[in-house]
C-alpha cells in the first residue's frame, strides 16, 4: 500500500496556486479557531480521532487535530491523497473490506484504523486543498445528521479562511481578519453559550462582507458562507444543553413556582402553530396543586420539546397536555405528566431509539419536518434531572403518548394567605388605560373604577396619544397588542417625542420569557400579566408610582469600526451613514409587512440586509433581536414574540437614525 503511485489531480498545478493563496493566512490565524472545528467533529461524529490538513505537493500538514499527534507527514503514506481526488464526502466503513486501505500500515498496525470518513476543503474555485477527517478503531456508519455536519464544518473552514482573505483586502489590516474567526474560549473546554461567540463572529462578518460591492462569484460564496454558518449555528445551539449536562454543569433551581400558571403559559406559547383542522387541549387535574417547589424553566422546556414535537407531526386530530396529582407524601408531590396526540407514530422497532442523539424514527422524518433529532434527546436528560423516566407508548399511524412522573416538594414554610382585599391609600387618580379588546375595557374599567379612581379608555397607541395630548394623567395601563399603534411603539413616541415621563404599566396575555424585561427597557415603569387579581394591580400602580422617573435609553450606535476605516478610505463614514438613514427604514418596513403575511422567505432575505447594517454600527443587542425573528422564519412559526421583537426594532432604529441625522448635519 505505502508503495502504490501517487495518485495526483488532473488539475494539481491549478490546485497548489490556490493552496499558496490560503499558505499566509493559516501560518497567522490563531489555531483554536480550527481547534474548535475538530472539537465539534470529534463530539458530533463520536470519534476518538479528527482532524484538519492540508496536502501540498509533497507532505500533508495539520492546522488541527485530535487522537494524533504527528508532525507533517509525507504525502503518499496518507489516506487523504485519495479523499482530494473526490468532490463529496469519502466514508470507508471497515479499512479491513476495502480493497484500497485494508493493508496500509496505519490499518493492519500503528493507528489501526478502522473507520475513516474525509471531507474535502473544496475552495470556491473547486479545488481540493485539504481535508476535514473523523476516525475510529472500530467499524462504523455515519448517520445522514453526522455527514451533513461535517459538510457544514468543512465549509466553515474554508469560508474561514476566505473571510481573512477579503477582510484583509477591504480593511488592509490583519487584526480585522482575526477579529472575524476569533474563537474566544475552547470548544470543549467550555460546552457554554459562549461557543456562540466565533460562529457569529463569522457569520455578522459574512453579512458585513455581503454589503460591499462584490462580483457575481463572490456573492454565490458569500451566500454559502452564510448558509454554512447557520445551518451550523442550530446544530451547536441543539447540543449546548447536552453538554452541559454531561460535563455536570446543568442542575436544577429549585424555586416555588405555580404550576397551573407555568402550564397555561406553555399552551398559550404553542397554540399559535397548531395546524388547521388539529385541536390543542390541555387538561389540568382539579387536584392538582397551585405552588410546587421546582425548576419552572426546565419544565417548562420539556413540555414544549414534547407539545411543540406532537404538533409538529399531528396534521389532524388532536394533542392533548394533560397533568395529574398522583398522591402526595408529608413533603413531595407526585405529579405526572403526559402529552398525546393523533399524529404519525412511530415504528416498534424505533421506540428505543428516538431518544438517542441525532435520532429521529424514520429517515425521512429530517426531511419532511426538519430539526437535527436532538430535541426528544434534551428531554430525556432533563426528565432523569428530576429523577424520573421518559416513557413512550406509540402506534405507527395512530400517535403517540410521552409521559413521566415526577416528584416536587412542597413550598417550605406555607402559610394560607388570607384573602387581599384592595386597599387605595392613593387618593383620586386619573388613569388612561390604552386597550383594543371591548371586554378587557369593561373589566378594567370596573376594577378602575372600584378602587376610587377615574379612567379614560382609547383603543389603540393614536387615541392614547392624543387623549394624553388634552389631559392630565396620573397613570398609563398599555397594552402591548394594538392595531394602529401598539404598546411599544405608543411608550417610545411617549418617552421620545412628547418627552413625556408620565408612570406606564404593560399589561398582556402573553407572559414569554423575558417580556418583563424588554417592557422595562422600552421604558415602562411596571408589568402585570393578564389575567391579573385586583390587589397585583392595584401593587403595580402604588409601585409604578413610587418609582424614580427614568428616561427610555435607546441603543446608540457604536461608529469606532467605521471611522477607522474612514480613516483608510475618507468619506467612508458619510456614505455609509447617509445609506443606512435612506434605506434601513424601507427595509425594515418591508421585514413588518412580510412578517404579517407570513411571508418567510422575504423575511429571510429582508433580515439578511438589516443585519449588515446592524453588524457595521456594532448594534449586537438589536442583531440579536433580529436573529429571533431569522429563527423564527426558518422554523416558519411566528408568535407574539415576534412582533414584540419587530417593535423594538422599529422603535429603536427610528431613534438611531435621529442620532445619525443630526451628526450628519452638523
Amino acid at each position: 500500500m505505502r508503495n502504490a503511485p501517487l495518485s495526483m489531480p488532473h488539475t494539481e498545478s491549478e490546485r497548489l496556486e490556490i493552496l499558496k493563496r490560503y499558505s499566509n493566512m493559516l501560518e497567522t490565524l490563531p489555531g483554536h479557531a480550527f481547534d474548535d472545528a475538530t472539537s465539534l467533529v470529534s463530539y458530533i461524529c463520536s470519534v476518538p480521532i479528527a482532524y484538519i490538513a492540508f496536502i501540498d505537493e509533497n507532505r500533508q500538514w495539520f492546522k488541527s487535530e485530535i487522537g494524533l499527534g504527528f508532525s507533517p507527514v509525507p504525502r503518499e503514506i496518507t489516506f487523504s491523497r485519495f479523499t482530494i481526488m473526490d468532490s463529496s464526502l469519502v466514508e470507508i466503513h471497515d479499512t479491513l473490506l476495502s480493497e484500497r486501505f485494508k493493508d496500509d500500515p496505519d490499518v493492519k498496525g500503528g493507528l489501526k484504523i478502522r473507520f475513516y470518513a474525509g471531507m474535502p476543503l473544496i475552495t470556491p474555485e473547486g479545488y481540493a486543498v485539504g481535508v476535514l477527517c473523523a476516525a475510529d478503531h472500530e467499524p462504523r456508519t455515519l448517520n445522514e445528521s453526522q455527514r451533513r455536519a461535517l459538510h457544514i464544518v468543512a465549509r466553515h473552514v474554508i469560508t474561514t479562511l476566505e473571510l481573512g482573505i477579503k477582510n484583509n483586502e477591504l480593511l488592509g489590516q490583519k487584526k480585522i481578519a482575526e477579529s472575524a474567526i476569533i474563537a474566544k474560549e475552547s470548544f470543549l473546554a467550555n460546552m457554554s453559550h459562549e461557543i456562540r461567540t466565533p460562529l457569529n463572529a463569522v457569520i455578522g462578518f459574512t453579512e458585513l462582507l455581503a454589503g460591499t460591492r462584490l462580483d457575481k462569484q463572490q456573492r454565490v460564496f458569500v451566500q454559502d458562507v452564510q448558509t454554512a454558518g447557520d445551518n451550523l449555528l442550530l446544530i451547536v445551539n441543539d447540543i449546548l444543553d447536552l453538554s452541559k449536562i454531561e460535563s455536570g454543569g446543568l442542575s436544577l433551581e429549585l424555586q416555588p413556582f405555580n404550576l397551573k400558571k407555568s402550564l397555561r403559559h406553555v399552551y398559550d406559547l404553542l397554540k399559535v402553530k397548531v395546524a388547521h383542522g388539529v385541536e390543542f387541549n390541555l387538561f389540568l387535574d382539579a387536584e392538582l396543586p397551585e405552588i410546587i417547589t421546582g425548576d419552572q424553566g426546565r419544565l417548562n422546556q420539556i413540555m414544549v420539546n414534547l407539545a411543540g414535537n406532537a404538533l409538529k407531526f399531528t396534521t389532524e386530530g388532536e394533542v392533548t397536555i394533560s397533568v395529574k396529582n398522583k398522591g402526595e407524601t408529608e413533603h413531595d408531590y407526585l405529579i405526572r405528566f403526559s402529552v398525546k396526540d393523533t399524529g404519525i407514530g412511530i415504528p416498534k422497532e424505533h421506540l428505543e431509539s428516538i431518544f438517542e442523539r441525532f435520532t429521529q424514527a424514520q429517515e425521512d422524518i429530517t426531511r419532511k419536518f426538519g430539526g437535527t433529532g436532538l430535541g426528544l434527546s434534551i428531554v430525556k436528560e432533563l426528565v432523569e434531572l428530576h429523577n424520573s423516566r421518559i416513557q413512550v407508548k406509540s402506534r405507527e399511524g395512530a400517535g403517540s403518548e410521552f409521559y413521566f412522573t415526577a416528584a416536587y416538594k412542597k413550598p417550605t414554610n406555607e402559610k394560607k394567605k388570607p384573602k387581599i382585599l384592595p386597599v387605595n391609600d392613593l387618593g383620586r387618580l386619573k388613569i388612561l388605560l390604552l386597550e383594543d379588546n371591548r371586554l378587557n375595557q369593561k373589566l378594567t374599567q370596573n376594577v378602575i373604577e372600584g378602587f376610587g379612581f377615574e379612567i379614560d379608555t382609547a383603543e389603540n397607541g393614536d387615541q392614547g396619544i392624543e387623549l394624553l395630548s388634552e389631559n392630565r394623567y396620573d397613570l398609563i395601563l398599555m397594552d402591548l397588542q394594538m392595531p394602529v399603534r401598539d404598546g411599544y411603539q405608543t411608550t417610545h413616541y411617549i418617552r421620545n417625542e412628547l418627552k413625556n415621563e408620565i408612570p406606564i404599566i404593560a399589561m398582556t396575555a402573553h407572559s414569554l420569557a423575558g417580556e418583563q424585561h424588554r417592557c422595562l427597557n422600552a421604558g415602562m415603569d411596571g408589568y402585570v400579566p393578564k389575567p391579573f387579581k385586583q390587589h397585583e394591580l392595584l401593587e403595580a400602580i402604588k409601585q409604578a408610582l413610587k418609582k424614580e422617573r427614568r428616561p427610555f435609553i435607546a441603543p446608540k450606535a457604536d461608529l469606532s469600526a467605521i471611522e477607522q476605516t474612514d480613516l483608510i478610505k475618507p468619506g467612508w463614514k458619510k456614505e455609509v451613514t447617509s445609506q443606512f438613514i435612506q434605506k434601513a427604514p424601507s427595509e425594515l418596513k418591508e421585514l413588518q409587512q412580510a412578517v404579517y403575511r407570513n411571508d418567510f422567505r422575504i423575511v429571510l432575505q429582508t433580515a439578511e440586509q438589516l443585519q449588515v447594517w446592524l453588524h457595521l454600527f456594532l448594534l449586537k443587542g438589536l442583531s440579536t433581536e433580529l436573529s429571533f425573528i431569522e429563527e423564527q422564519a426558518r422554523k416558519k412559526e411566528f408568535t407574539a414574540e415576534t412582533a414584540d421583537y419587530l417593535n423594538i426594532l422599529h422603535c429603536s432604529i427610528q431613534e438611531i437614525i435621529k442620532e445619525l441625522q443630526k451628526e450628519n448635519d452638523s
